[in-house]
């Protein structure tokens, strides 16, 4: 199968410019496509779900390298020394369907989806003109009503082949959880998570050993309901408020010891040096001094 977006003004001015988000064929040219405003993961992912519900699992999708299929860096080296590729939402969703992903490598590799686009920027631009047609709802329902009938009955062929390689989907394959977004977090010791800037606590009837602190699997569904799934089972949880932060606690401030005010000494107050005897007669003194002490009775 291949897929790809076309970006033109499908609506001539007359509404909003719209992205037509295709998938081919390549064996019977069989198309299947839709009007989206913008072309993102989640329009591509709601395209991807209406093929598998109605056809079932192709064996591989063949793309060009967009961000939101492909990661445009190298791999890198997992914690048990194996490669492992980094994946997108839509490469991750893919993976877990069993289905496979081809890269191509120009526009000329993707030639039938191209050749599908140039004929619809010409047939389906008319028709779309001549019924008035002005908004994203007329726009789909002119491209599923008349536009795609009339390139699967006109412009089809049969197949090389006649295996059908398509593969039902089982059991295990949940479109609901596949299709959705999907994030890792880690369960804090008070049994909450953070998802998209909010807290969520789970259900203290789910809590189970090995939780505290486990890596769980967070789903945001098409309809913006998140489910948490922890190994095989989901739990609930509940959207709750982010409990403040204790502020942490100032150190205090460490009080210097007070200096004790030192009284200036005054043993050489009014002491001058060139005003003293000079230092025989002072020492004849003093032993005049200890003399007269030794002699007293």
């Amino acid at each position: 199968m291949q897929w790809d977006t076309s970006e033109h003004g499908w609506l001539e001015g007359r509404g909003p410019r719209l992205c037509l988000l295709a998938m081919l064929d390549d064996a019977t040219s069989r198309a299947l496509a839709r009007f989206e405003a913008h072309d993102t993961t989640e329009a591509n992912l709601r395209l991807l779900g209406t093929y598998l519900e109605r056809w079932g699992r192709p064996v591989e999708f063949y793309t060009d390298k967009d961000s939101m299929f492909t990661v445009n860096r190298p791999v890198r080296l997992a914690e048990d020394e194996a490669w492992e590729e980094e994946l997108t939402q839509i490469g991750r969703a893919l993976r877990e369907l069993g289905i496979g992903w081809i890269a191509a490598h120009s526009p000329q590799a993707k030639g039938r989806i191209e050749r599908f686009f140039g004929t619809a920027q010409d047939r389906l631009v008319k028709g779309m003109r001549k019924a008035g047609v002005r908004t994203l709802p007329e726009a789909n329902a002119y491209l599923e009503q008349e536009y795609l009938p009339l390139w699967n009955r006109r412009f089809t062929q049969e197949p090389v082949s006649p295996h059908e390689a398509h593969r039902p989907l089982g059991q295990e394959h949940g479109l609901a959880a596949i299709l959705s977004h999907v994030e890792r977090r880690v369960v804090a010791n008070d049994y909450t998570l953070r998802y998209a800037k909010k807290l969520y606590q789970i259900a203290r009837a789910d809590i189970r050993p090995g939780l505290r602190g486990a890596t769980v699997r967070v789903e945001e569904r098409r309809d913006g309901r998140v489910w948490v799934r922890f190994r095989d089972r989901y739990v609930t949880v509940s959207a709750c408020e982010a409990r403040p932060q204790p502020a942490a606690p100032r150190p205090a401030p460490q009080s210097r010891p007070a200096r004790r005010h030192q009284q200036a000494s005054t043993w050489m107050k009014g002491f001058d040096l060139r005003k003293s005897p000079p230092l025989w007669q002072i020492l004849r003194q003093e032993q005049g001094d200890l003399e007269a002490r030794r002699g007293a009775p």
